[in-house]
């Protein structure tokens, strides 16, 4: 007997956001996991310029993905989506025994383990955004917000995981007498990276068995057509958020009302002035929240201390379940509203970017005000782009399959983009300088 449909609609849920944690899950907890490894890698602190090359590299699997929709056109995404869990769980379960085991190449040590399982997670993380998404073409639009929010917690859940670990705990020691301080006091964690990494294991299998009940839930077979609402639709109840959010990529949704989408007017919308914006947004918003600000964020809150930099790192990962949350009950559905707010993110993004490029010495350097407002621009500045993407990417969910195709498109070239925009300014040119610990560089 079917489950009642209030249950089913909340189990739906539920799936779709366990589904959507395990697409970057993985390099987020490589990303936070660093300051661990790195105390035992030969690489030391060059390790993060190697995991971004890395990562870039991983946009390989877009191409891996096309080349599949190429060689077997209309078999679906189940099978990519399959390849791409199966190649995260096992990628970070060999990386919890195997990170710390180094080789010789070219006369000198390096991680060979970590750095091959860290560009097979990159490639299974950048190929999820092509291969998850136009999977949720089957589901209503209002799924695609759980699935941002499951994707949100890919970011939280590592860094409260770190948190827990103790990552970064130091003290720093009595000024003496003479003036010279002595070196900060690193505290042991809790539990070594190989735990760490085996928690981010049990996790993403988690996410691929979630996966598996959406397919028991959802039976009709990926080939359907992506226009049209199948019987996997009927997952709530029929014809309340369908009908509102019918066609929101055409420029009069009035018209919309009534028909039939066919995949060649699907097409027409994607390239409209509406859809070409509201990709534009995608790739604008996650070039900046993927790229160019991780690649400051230490700078501009490493000066207001430690603190300050683990509250921005996890009250602004939890940002973006917040505003995934906030996308359910209300959704922006106006192109000027989501530019305006766009706008309101980049004035937060200018103020964090000149913290960094004021690093060491940024304004109100040792004051709380100047902790309260690192923190809270952060939490902001994330809070306002996730929103965005949320908002966008469930508008462009009337386009069909092929739209959310594109959105996964361009996520990934935004997020390349800003990536690889970032690196001769930090690791080149080192543009932006850091602090010492326990050290105050601003002092007379």
């Amino acid at each position: 007997m079917a489950a009642p449909p209030l249950g089913r609609l909340v189990l739906t849920h539920v799936l779709v956001a366990l589904f959507g944690m395990g697409s970057w899950a993985a390099i987020n907890g490589i990303w936070v996991e660093l300051p661990v490894v790195v105390k035992d890698l030969p690489e030391g602190w060059s390790l993060p310029s190697y995991l971004s090359v890395l990562v870039a590299l991983g946009n390989l699997g877009l191409l891996v993905v096309t080349l599949w929709r190429r060689l077997a056109p209309g078999r679906g995404e189940r099978a990519p989506i399959q390849v791409v869990q199966a190649l995260s769980v096992v990628g970070m379960a060999l990386l919890a025994p195997l990170w710390p085991h180094v080789a010789a190449v070219a006369g000198q040590e390096h991680s060979v383990a970590f750095l091959a399982l860290s560009f097979v997670l990159a490639l299974a993380c950048c190929a999820s955004n092509v291969t998850f998404l136009p999977f949720l073409s089957r589901l209503p639009p209002y799924f695609l917000r759980s699935f941002f929010l499951g994707q949100g917690l890919s970011a939280l859940l590592p860094c409260v995981l770190a948190l827990v670990q103790g990552v970064g705990r130091l003290e720093c020691p009595p000024t003496p007498t003479n003036g010279t301080p002595g070196p900060p006091i690193d505290f042991p964690e809790r539990f070594p990276a190989s735990t760490f990494f085996g928690v981010l294991s049990a996790l993403l299998v988690v996410s691929a068995a979630a996966f598996q009940g959406l397919l028991v839930l959802l039976p009709s077979p990926p080939s359907v057509p992506t226009g049209g609402p199948g019987p996997a639709l009927q997952v709530g109840a029929p014809g309340v958020e369908e009908e509102e959010e019918a066609s929101p990529l055409q420029e009069s949704p009035s018209k919309a009302a009534g028909t039939t989408r066919s995949p060649e007017p699907a097409a027409h919308r994607l390239l409209s002035t509406r859809g070409v914006c509201l990709l534009g947004l995608l790739a604008v918003t996650n070039a900046l929240t993927n790229g160019v600000l991780p690649a400051v964020q230490s700078y501009s809150c490493l000066p207001y201390g430690r603190p300050a930099y683990h509250l921005a790192v996890v009250l602004g990962s939890a940002a973006n379940p917040l505003a995934c949350f906030l996308a359910m009950g209300v959704l922006c559905r106006s192109l000027a509203g989501l530019g305006s707010l766009s706008l309101l993110g980049m004035l937060f993004g200018a103020y964090l970017m000149a913290l960094a490029v004021l690093s060491p010495c940024p304004p109100l350097v040792g004051t709380s005000a100047g902790v309260v407002l690192v923190v809270v621009s952060w939490v902001l500045c994330l809070g306002v782009f996730s929103y965005v993407k949320v908002a966008s990417s469930s508008l462009l969910h009337g386009g069909g399959q092929q739209s959310l195709l594109a959105a996964g498109v361009a996520i990934q070239v935004g997020s390349l983009l800003g990536a690889v925009a970032m690196f001769p300014p930090t690791s080149i040119y080192h543009v932006f300088r850091s602090g010492k610990d326990c050290v105050d560089p601003c002092g007379p």
